[in-house]
């Protein structure tokens, strides 16, 4: 049976994690309110940009551009490049460990295509880069001060891949944020550009030519401008869900973990409570037991 003295000071041990606990929830809520601001103003853009360009790539010849280029038969050797979108830190429950599990089943379930990995965030990297696994991309300390320009050189790196034919496709994984207590694991093709399909009330009467569209300018230069920025604003969403969704993840295993240590405390006060009143029958006992043989 342990000592009084062993158990007041894990009861002590137990109360600082709690405060550290507590504070981290309190960090994480403030941050989660700046994050999901970023990611609430920037999602309708993005995904109303991923819309039309999408709608717009089902009716325009793949040859247009590069980005449209979409490569089917795999080429000996063609690659494909997974962006696996993590977070620098961990006490997050199991934010990482999704979005790495994903990764994983992506790679197992293509055994016949080679793929290459982007690693952002320093757990992704972590865990991926001492594999074996061929790094086109490795970034790490991004969230803590996220910008644009970040997104921007990845994206770029991914789109000279995918045009010099380094690689025949770029998927990400990521965590898209949906409410504080739901986060959902995503896997979703940046390149080519996904064509949208037509939908049943969109589809044209016969007899009647399909839609199309006027360009001015130029539908080369339209795509020369629109494409590689509608890639750079994909990734930028992608960063942003993901630190949005990391923020409500700690925020979350830090209330469990504040609430497992008050369960904790109130179980060791118990426990002690029972040891002090033990030894003090025991005590009591041998005082009368003494005086009774004197």
């Amino acid at each position: 049976m342990p000592s009084l003295l062993d158990i007041r000071r894990r009861i002590r041990a137990v109360k600082s994690t709690q405060q550290i606990t507590k504070a981290m929830k309190m960090v994480a809520a403030s941050k989660l309110r700046r994050a999901q601001d970023r990611i609430q103003h920037g999602r309708p853009f993005a995904m109303q940009m991923r819309r039309v360009l999408s709608g717009l790539a089902t009716r325009v010849d793949a040859a247009a551009h590069p980005l449209l280029d979409e490569r089917k038969a795999p080429r000996a050797g063609g690659k494909v490049l997974l962006l696996v979108i993590t977070a620098d830190r961990g006490l997050c429950g199991s934010f990482n460990a999704n979005v790495i599990k994903a990764a994983a089943n992506f790679i197992t379930e293509r055994p016949d295509r080679p793929v290459a990995l982007g690693l952002i965030g320093r757990r992704g990297r972590d865990y991926y880069a001492k594999r074996g696994f061929e790094v086109l991309i490795e970034r790490i300390n991004l969230f803590a001060k996220l910008f644009f320009g970040d997104a921007q050189e990845i994206a770029k790196t991914a789109m000279d891949a995918f045009t010099s034919g380094q690689v025949d496709a770029v998927h990400m994984v990521y965590n898209e944020f949906k409410s504080v207590l739901q986060q959902r694991v995503v896997v979703e093709q940046l390149l080519p550009i996904p064509r949208a399909e037509i939908e049943s009330g969109e589809a044209p009467a016969p007899g009647t030519p399909p839609v199309d569209y006027l360009y001015e300018p130029t539908a080369e230069e339209l795509f020369k401008t629109l494409l590689p920025r509608h890639v750079e604003v994909q990734v930028y969403r992608a960063l942003l869900e993901s630190n949005a969704a990391f923020y409500a993840a700690q925020m979350t295993a830090m209330d469990a973990a504040t609430r497992n240590s008050g369960e904790m405390i109130e179980s060791l006060t118990l426990y002690m409570n029972k040891v002090r009143q033990a030894a003090i029958t025991r005590e009591i006992i041998e005082v009368v037991s003494g005086a009774a043989a004197t």
